[in-house]
């Protein structure tokens, strides 16, 4: 079957195939892509819900957190077949027809090669017979003019034999050339005619039967992309349907009833409720009412000034749990000195990042105002010095607590006086921060703004050391406290 005899019309079909299947081949790399992203997306999302941090928060005790992290870790499967199906798509399609596509450009290359060669040849051969045509037509008429020249020569009385003899033998030779004209004329169409046969009942058809093969080849290679894009796909989803599968189980496991129980069961103290008031007979004389076995007592704390001698406030209360079981009171108590030392670490940071600030300020004063700061720094100082207060009268409190469940078996602060109440306690000893050693002033230092300010050779009691900042807490023998920088003095 012949395809088609318009040579143009079938160079412009081929291309407008190849750039279909080059455009199948974008429309597959860009949907890996996707499959790509969405799996990394996933893999971040399952991530951001593991659990993380300490021991304690990484167990799962309760059924619907065990079931939430199947959900989380289920999303990591699931991401791992969308890679795997973009890896498939990339290979057996991608890779596939691009190097497919490079084969069919260069055939189709080829076939319109051969089909230009054949046309130019075939144009080449009739402007040669174009040629051969033009010159037999000159050669022709120049030989009739020469005949007519031979009988009017031959005609003139005045002729002699001479001339008319020489006029014919010119008139011989233009005949004769005009008559080699014609032949090679002939020798030419015939050639010529024989070629266009060939060109356009041979050579052409052969050619675009092949042009014709190869596009049908690339169409049938076109529908197995389709159907190979779909039996990719399909051969993930029995791994997508087990993971749904594992995750419709795991809400299956989840048992209220049981999580109750696991809560109850942790958070029992097992400390018997108190028992009921006695009756006081006021008339026979006051009888102490007695609550045995009792966990509900409040201490008797006196809380004296835990501030500076030169700064004296309001002092914050204490939330002392005493109210609570033993076990729940360490537990509260730990849980609250964490929380002051976290802030409290947060508002050292905060001052030294306000003292880079105003060190940047004061060397370039185009930035900011140094004076600017100074609210900010006197308010975290105040707030550093507040919470470190408050953090030490935990501490005390919790330490109290260790003694009295006998969780410790000495404690570094010398124990309170013996008391009719466990639970009473003073405070008197913790009015002032006791030194830990003695330091001398290197140099002199100038501290007016942020802390204290001593002189060369004098002596100080060293309250709190270095903690890798660069300062260390002081007193003078004056009684203002303040923090003064490490390498400004030398510990005795």
């Amino acid at each position: 079957m012949f395809w088609g005899d318009q040579h143009d019309v079938m160079e412009k079909h081929t291309q407008s195939g190849l750039e279909l299947l080059e455009r199948y081949v974008k429309f597959v790399k860009e949907r890996t892509e996707i499959e790509q992203n969405y799996a990394k997306q996933l893999r971040s999302l399952s991530k951001k819900y593991s659990r993380r941090g300490n021991k304690e928060d990484q167990e799962i005790k309760f059924t619907y957190q065990q079931a939430f992290q199947e959900v989380v870790n289920e999303m990591n499967e699931y991401a791992s077949q969308r890679e795997l199906l973009s890896e498939n798509l990339s290979i057996n399609i991608c890779v596939e027809l691009t190097r497919y596509l490079q084969e069919l450009k260069q055939e189709r290359k080829s076939y319109l090669a051969d089909v230009k060669k054949a046309q130019q040849n075939l144009e080449l051969n009739f402007k040669h017979l174009e040629a051969v045509s033009k010159r037999f037509e000159k050669e022709w008429k120049e030989a009739e003019k020469v005949n007519q020249q031979v009988e009017k020569t031959e005609q003139d009385p005045g002729s002699t034999k001479a001339d008319v003899d020489k006029v014919r033998m010119i008139a011989h030779q233009r005949t004769h050339t005009a008559d080699e004209c014609k032949n090679e004329y002939a020798a030419q169409l015939q050639k010529y005619n024989k070629m266009q046969n060939s060109f356009y009942h041979t050579e052409t058809p052969a050619i675009f039967n092949k042009l014709q093969d190869m596009d049908e080849r690339r169409i049938r290679k076109l529908a197995e992309g389709y159907s190979l894009l779909a039996d990719t796909e399909r051969k993930i989803l029995p791994s997508l349907s087990k993971s749904l599968d594992t995750i419709t189980a795991a809400s299956n496991k989840t048992n209220e009833k049981q999580d109750s129980m696991t809560l109850m069961e942790q958070h029992k103290s097992g400390v018997a409720p108190p028992t009921d008031v006695e009756f006081e007979d006021y008339s026979q004389g006051i009888k102490p009412a007695t609550m045995e076995n009792s966990v509900h007592r409040s201490p008797k704390v006196r809380i004296k000034q835990l501030f500076k001698k030169n700064k004296v406030k309001t002092p914050l209360p204490v939330e002392d749990y005493s109210h609570l079981p033993l076990d729940q009171k360490k537990k509260r108590l730990k849980e609250k000195i964490d929380d002051i030392a976290k802030e409290l670490q947060k508002e050292m940071d905060q001052s030294e990042a306000l003292s880079k600030m105003k060190g940047v300020y004061e060397k370039n004063s185009h930035l900011g105002d140094p004076a600017s700061l100074e609210p900010q720094i006197n308010q975290t100082t105040h707030n550093i010095n507040r919470l470190k207060v408050e953090l030490t009268r935990y501490k005390v409190i919790h330490t109290h607590r260790d003694r009295e469940s006998g969780w410790i078996a000495q404690s570094r602060m010398s124990p309170p006086e013996p008391a009719d109440n466990i639970y009473e306690c003073d405070f008197d000893d913790f009015d002032e921060d006791v030194p830990i050693g003695q330091c001398q002033a290197l140099y002199n230092f100038d501290g007016r703004k942020t802390s204290s300010s001593f002189s060369l050779g004098e002596q100080l009691s060293i309250l709190d050391e270095d903690h890798g900042d660069g300062w260390v807490r002081v007193r003078k023998n004056s009684g203002d406290e303040g923090y003064v920088p490490a390498s400004y003095i030398k510990i005795f």
